[in-house]
């Protein structure tokens, strides 16, 4: 069968088990905790007679199908008492509903006290940890998750207020770009799956593995001072709230990409030999001229065209749960996950401007182009999470693992001019994998009611290869017409590793009307990064056995680079020996902290401070031509003070202030001089050695009202002052190349306002809808010592968010409406290029993305053990669009000059999914 017919063949299946159903009736309902109403997820759910049963779902929902006849309805649930309610089922395709409310059983607490360990994947759990929690901050749950159908952790982050997201996986939270906050899954660091930035790529995670993502936006002791804007905290599913087994199969389409004409080439490792590994191509003794046929270089240049059909997408979980006679229970909760995605974007503009020529009233392009795409995206994902639970309650271990796996095939052409004026023809064949794998261990212990205490012990690695990037530069500079300018291959390799360890002690004091809690904790981080880049170039000599005016034949692919005109006397191959290119790096942290809690009343004071030592070692090379490191070593040695406190009014009603110290280091490849060249970019990306870290002062008020166990309303306040920021900038160099780099600015100040809703609609008669609504207005200055800069809002800050959705829910029945719209903010900071006719500086315009409206709808329905989704991501097919913006004084008249650097439209994307539960 093909796989791409997968989906619509199981479709075509339970449609005919419903149709094979129809004289049966059908019995469905929710099964709640009788005191909380809180919904029981997991809960057995059997009718007898028979064997027919089922487990009620994340929303605590349950539904089956049964042949006329009367049913005793048995219900089971750790910790509860069993229920058994009687019921007849009639004939036809009648439904009857049977909620059901289970009783707390006291004998059976007592034997399973922590055992029935509080799951964080509800809406009620994620907001009853929000209100109870020392910390400003906010989350979703898995609950969430399902209900908006978003397929990894970048689109699930940017329901969560104040959070946006750039190229669909870099996350920023109240407008601060991604280098300001900071990632930890499980427990633990997790290293940047990116090469070139600091960042840690979310869309690496599948939606279908999360448990919650927590972040955390005030400064508490216990969490790292190098975070900003948030402290994100990724969760993966752990605890099995049921036993079994599910697999879900799913499509989607593009109407920009799908059933329309795909370019593509075949790359990538498994096509290559050579490179890094090959004994031929070592530094020491490499030959001058190489010959491409007989040293494992893929040489099929040619470009294919197909039609893709339709994505894949296929999941696959179990859980089970091991009760032993002994108490102890033993959890397993493993999936794996698999994608394969094609995205087309066509006529994209590409453009760069320089300053604004008053004079003549025209623009000044620096490069204007049009750029085809073609992107193909495998992706790869396992979870694999034990959780032993020992006789004795008071302890808990897991062992979660998650690994992740993303391939990416792209063909891009591009087509333009530059300054010089010439004309220019590109072509880039880019191959890459990234891989993330994270284990940890983690134990969990309670030596009284009064003192808790939790360990972590975890690894991670990270890599990223691209190799045999492959680039086709022509231009017409030479006599006139398009020929060749440069033919060059180039392979990359970075390798992380990092180890952690993590311990944190609680006590609780009585005294009394006071009841402290004294918090201290030690983490210890290890990192090690290797950076590798060799870069290969075709030559020939004057002299040449090639064809008379090669240079200049238009079909380079299918003429030029093939097997007859390789070799040492015709085309070969020379290495560009560039060692400043590559680094290696590590980084070792200390930490410590203490923190006091002091609940008093109704006011509840949380005050610690947290020290961190940390030495980053930068071993760069000094010489091009062999290898030659030099140790740098980056020294920081700071306490970071905080306080946060809350006043409770009531258990509804409560309001928050925070104050604390945060840092912002530099990364390995922000530091490290070394330079690549970016193809979307169009230009150059390298380093800064002279980075200094940034440091802020954060301060926060937030007032919080819980209508309910499910709903909240928050507003907050928040101030953040820094010196030192560090900000993404370009400049000119070589008269119009562009260099992309980082840069310290002398001080900023971010501040804005969040409000935050999560309501049920009952209120107005609308008991199944709920809303979501959270929305955001930010405002930021950056400030330069005089005449370096020109004062502006922070690079990457948007001066509004907003997140909205209304959900429906009944009987099986699911649907949602989601909005996202993002303000203007600055993607690129512009620099100093030339000088105006008064003699003073002019700067290359800052580069904004332009506020864009998203829509997305989902339906979904349950009907017995399957389930099906539908969904239209981005309804509205807005086009992207990124601009220069400059006002400058035309003929005595101020003018607001907007150009057009970047567009292109991405399409809509029709999604369809099944899932089948055993």
């Amino acid at each position: 069968m093909n796989l791409k017919s997968l989906p619509l063949s199981l479709t075509l299946v339970a449609l005919v088990g419903c149709y094979a159903d129809m004289e049966a009736g059908i019995i469905k309902g929710t099964v709640y905790d009788g005191g909380t109403d809180e919904p029981l997820i997991g809960a057995s759910v059997m009718a007898n007679p028979g064997i027919n049963g089922t487990a009620t779902d994340i929303d605590g929902n349950y539904t089956l199908r049964l042949p006329e006849g009367k049913y005793d309805f048995s219900v089971k649930y750790i910790g509860y008492r069993d229920t058994v309610i009687t019921r007849q089922i009639p004939a036809g395709d009648e439904i009857i509903t049977l909620d059901i409310r289970m009783n707390p059983d006291a004998t059976s607490l007592a034997e399973v006290t922590v055992t029935a360990v509080a799951r964080k994947d509800t809406e009620s759990a994620m907001i009853e940890e929000e209100k109870q929690s020392d910390v400003v901050q906010t989350g979703v749950s898995a609950q969430q998750i399902a209900k908006t159908q978003d397929k990894d952790a970048s689109e699930v982050i940017r329901r969560v207020p104040g959070i946006s997201i750039i190229d669909d996986k870099f996350v920023m939270v109240r407008g601060l770009s991604q280098r300001y906050n900071n990632v930890w899954l499980n427990g633990g660091a997790v290293p940047s799956s990116e090469a070139d930035s600091r960042a840690f790529s979310f869309d690496i995670i599948p939606s279908s593995q999360l448990d919650n993502i927590v972040i955390v936006k005030s400064p508490a002791p216990e969490y790292p001072s190098d975070f900003t804007g948030g402290f994100v905290m990724v969760r993966t599913k752990y605890q099995p709230a049921k036993s079994g087994f599910d697999i879900s199969v799913g499509t989607s389409f593009n109407d920009m990409t799908h059933f329309r004409d795909f370019k593509y080439y075949k790359g990538g490792g498994k096509y290559y030999s050579g490179g890094f590994d090959s004994p031929l191509l070592t530094y020491s003794g490499f030959p001058n001229r190489i010959d491409p046929l007989n040293n494992g270089f893929n040489n099929d240049w040619k470009v294919y065209v197909k039609k893709p059909i339709g994505d894949l997408k296929v999941n696959a979980s179990y859980s089970n749960r091991w009760r032993f006679e002994s108490g102890s229970s033993l959890g397993l909760l493993a999936s794996v996950n698999f994608s394969d995605a094609y995205r087309t974007l066509l006529d994209m503009e590409n453009s760069l401007y320089g300053p604004y020529d008053v004079t003549n009233d025209s623009p000044v392009y620096l490069r204007k182009a049009t750029d085809n795409q073609y992107t193909n995206d495998l992706k790869l994902g396992a979870l694999l999470n034990l959780s032993f639970l020992p006789q004795n309650d008071r302890h808990r271990f897991e062992w979660k693992n998650i690994y992740n796996r993303i391939v990416k095939n792209r063909y891009s052409d591009r087509t333009g001019f530059n300054s010089q004026p010439d004309n220019i023809q590109d072509m880039e064949y880019y191959y890459s994998t990234r891989n993330t794998f994270n284990t940890q261990f983690t134990g969990r212990h309670e030596f009284s009611s009064a003192s808790l205490w939790d360990w972590s012990a975890g690894y991670a690695y990270s890599d990223r290869d691209m190799p045999d990037r492959r680039l086709i530069q022509l231009t017409d500079r030479t006599d006139q017409r398009m020929g060749i300018y440069r033919i060059s291959r180039e392979f990359t390799r970075l390798r992380e590793h990092t180890a952690s360890l993590n311990t944190n002690y609680r006590h609780e004091f009585d005294f009394g009307a006071i009841k402290p809690v004294l918090k201290t904790g030690l983490y210890g981080e290890y990192r090690n990064r290797t950076y590798d880049v060799r870069e290969f170039q075709y030559g020939w000599q004057p002299d040449n056995n090639l064809p008379d005016g090669f240079m200049f034949n238009p079909d380079v692919t299918g003429e030029i680079l093939i097997p007859e005109n390789y070799g040492p006397d015709k085309l070969y191959l020379y290495e560009n020996v560039n060692f400043l290119n590559s680094y290696k790096a590590s980084s070792r942290q200390i930490s410590g902290y203490v923190g006091v809690n002091i609940p008093w009343r109704s006011l509840t004071i949380y005050g610690g401070v947290r020290y961190e030592y940390v030495d980053q070692l930068l071993r760069m090379n000094t010489r091009q031509s062999e290898e030659s490191l030099q140790d740098t070593h980056y020294y920081y040695k700071d306490f970071f003070p905080s306080v946060n406190v809350s006043y409770r009014f009531n258990d509804r009603h409560q309001v928050r202030a925070a104050y604390g110290r945060t840092t912002n280091r530099p990364e390995f490849r922000e530091l490290a001089p070394t330079v690549y060249y970016d193809f979307d970019l169009g230009s150059s990306v390298m380093g800064n050695y002279d980075l200094k870290a940034a440091y802020i002062q954060n301060i926060d008020l937030r007032y919080e009202w819980y209508p309910s166990k499910n709903e909240i309303v928050s507003v907050a306040l928040f101030y953040k002052k820094f010196t030192n920021p560090i900000e993404w900038t370009y400049t000119v160099a070589g008269g119009t190349d562009l260099i992309y780099s980082y840069i310290n600015a002398k001080g900023a100040d971010n501040y804005g306002i969040e409000v935050d809703i999560r309501k049920n609609l009952g209120f107005i008669g609308l008991d199944d809808f709920s809303l979501s609504f959270n929305g955001s207005l930010i405002k930021s200055k950056v400030t330069f010592d005089k005449g370096n800069n020109i004062d502006r809002p922070m690079q990457g800050q948007s001066p509004y968010l907003i997140n909205t959705g209304l959900f429906y829910n009944r009987d099986g029945w699911s649907a949602a409406v989601l909005y996202n719209r993002i303000g203007k903010r600055i993607v690129g900071v512009g620099n100093k290029y030339g000088t105006g006719v008064d003699g003073n500086a002019r700067n290359i315009p800052n580069s904004y993305e332009m506020p864009r409206n998203s829509l997305d709808i989902s339906f979904g329905k349950k009907f017995g053990h399957w389930e099906l989704k539908a969904s239209v991501r981005d309804v509205l097919a807005e086009r992207y669009l990124f601009k220069q913006i400059e006002e400058v004084e035309v003929l005595g008249k101020n003018k607001s000059i907007e150009e057009i650097t970047r567009s292109y439209k991405p399409g809509r994307n029709f999604n369809l999914s099944i899932t089948y539960s055993f």
